[in-house]
């Protein structure tokens, strides 16, 4: 008796997955397969056609940066040769809440691509039910005892398989794995935000600090000059108006460093923040410009190379590819869907008889569903599906249009504060000259203290406006490096950020 028990048992799980083999085998997956769009038909980024070389300037970073088809490194920053920022920027990739936020979301994206891949095969449930109960005792007992108290115990396992006929499952596990890839480049776009972030505030605080140095010695050569001033109208060589204009211009000066520390404060509770710190706690790298290298070539894809190297236009692409699933979906949504299922167990009134002889049942049915009449509910969320893919097709051409456009705005930065440097680098030099020439003929007592201090200010201020230009050239290449995609195809752990 238990023998036949157990080859029916077989008999009819062997039955419930030749049938969902069969229908597995048969089915299709309805709805658009996904091609990804083609590739941005331009040539290049700029209406004038492509630059070879930028101007070159005379001074510290003043060498011309030139202009290649060449892989971007994973670690672009490593091209500024500062082994400080290198250290910070390693510390923020390990301590940033925001990237570790970002490797959350996609560790849960991942695990919903499984739970719904779990859908393909059928589902086992085991349960096991006891309970008491007592016939009226104007009816009969239904029991071979006669008894009015029974106790029922049941063990059973229920099967319910339903064939991914026409490919339902298979699309939205096909959407969930583009929604995962989304959250891949969202990683990848949190890396790249966040090293940029950090080269620039790296850059910034440099910047502050000579900045700082050149108005401070601006304000002492002013000094000089008020004192001097003072000791002419103690001699009756200056007027009262001749020092209160140097007044005004020592205590306009004097006004610009409080900014200037205040942008210094900032920037540090920046680098703080973005190495994963409190902003009370200190930050033991310092930068300054002369502890950075410009880098003399610069990569330039092409722009069909950008769309693969972008990862905004990656998610983009991504959450079309998503969307294009979800038009199967819903499409699918719409026609007959099979359920079958099966069950078998062993029901006893005596604990100790459980899956005893005589004890055991079993059955095994197979349904049917298909929609007659809704309101429309289908049909509408099958044309939104289908709005929603034509939204995202056209958020992902304006994301490439805008990624174009940014590469392009870099560009033009480049070259144009490449120009500027050079036009300041001449200004400094030709007030470092004028400068030189004072200071002799001061020494042969052709011309007087006030000059030459007013000659040293001369060449602070154009000092000054160097330091901006500099800063500037170094803020452009580390823009270019982000607007191309930051290298993240050549990270050594991307591997484990894709699945």
């Amino acid at each position: 008796m238990h023998a036949i028990h157990r080859m029916t048992s077989w008999r009819v799980g062997r039955s419930l997955l030749a049938l969902g083999i069969t229908l597995a085998l048969g089915a299709c997956a309805v709805g658009p397969d996904y091609h990804r769009p083609a590739p941005p038909p331009a040539k290049g980024y700029l209406e004038q056609g492509p630059i070879s070389a930028t101007a070159s300037a005379p001074g510290p970073d003043g060498q011309a940066q030139h202009f290649k088809q060449m892989d971007i490194p994973g670690q672009w920053w490593t091209l500024f040769h500062s082994e400080p920022l290198n250290g910070l920027i390693d510390a923020s990739l390990k301590n940033n809440p925001d990237v570790a936020a970002a490797q959350a979301a996609l560790k849960s994206a991942w695990e919903n691509v499984y739970a719904q891949r779990g859908l393909y095969w059928p589902q086992v449930d085991a349960n096991v039910n006891s309970a008491r109960q007592k016939t009226a005792g104007t009816l009969a007992s239904p029991l071979s005892s006669n008894a009015y108290f029974d106790t029922f115990t049941t063990a059973q396992l229920s099967i319910s398989y339903s064939p991914d006929l026409w490919g339902a499952n298979r699309r939205q596990v096909e959407s969930l794995v583009a929604q995962a890839d989304v959250q891949r480049f969202q990683l990848e776009a949190t890396y790249l935000t966040l090293t940029t972030n950090v080269t620039n505030a790296a850059i910034t605080e440099a910047s502050l600090r000579a900045q700082l140095a050149a108005t401070q010695d601006m304000i002492d050569s002013e000094s000089k000059i008020l004192d001097t001033t003072k000791k002419q109208l103690a001699l009756g060589d200056a007027s009262d108006n001749d020092v209160a204009a140097q007044e005004a211009v020592l205590e306009q000066t004097r006004a610009g460093l409080p900014p200037l520390h205040k942008q210094l404060a900032l920037e540090r509770d920046v680098l703080a923040v973005l190495s994963g710190l409190t902003p009370d706690q200190d930050v033991s790298a310092h930068f300054t410009l002369d502890g950075f290298q410009l880098p003399q070539d610069l990569p330039l894809t092409l722009p069909a190379r950008l769309v693969e190297q972008r990862p905004d236009v990656r998610m983009a692409d991504a959450q079309l590819h998503a969307a294009c699933a979800q038009v199967g979906v819903a499409f699918a949504a719409r026609l007959p869907n099979i359920q079958v299922t099966a069950n078998w167990g062993s029901s006893t009134d005596q604990m100790h008889n459980l899956f005893g002889s005589g004890t055991g049942f079993w059955n095994i049915g197979a349904g049917i569903t298909a929609p007659i009449f809704d309101g429309g509910t289908l049909k509408h969320r099958q044309r939104a599906a289908e709005a929603a893919y034509r939204q995202a097709a056209e958020q992902y051409r304006s994301t490439v249009l805008s990624a174009l456009q940014n590469v392009a705005d870099t560009l033009h930065a480049i070259q144009s504060d490449s120009d500027a440097m050079a036009a300041d680098a001449r200004a400094e030099q030709a007030a470092a000259h004028s400068l030189a020439i004072a200071q002799r003929q001061y020494a042969l007592g052709d011309i007087s203290q006030v000059a030459l201090l007013n000659a040293q200010v001369t060449y602070r201020q154009a000092e000054l406006t160097l330091i901006q230009a500099r800063t500037n050239r170094y803020s452009d290449t580390v823009a270019l490096f982000q607007a191309l995609g930051g290298g993240w195809w050549n990270r050594q752990d991307v591997a484990s950020s894709s699945k």
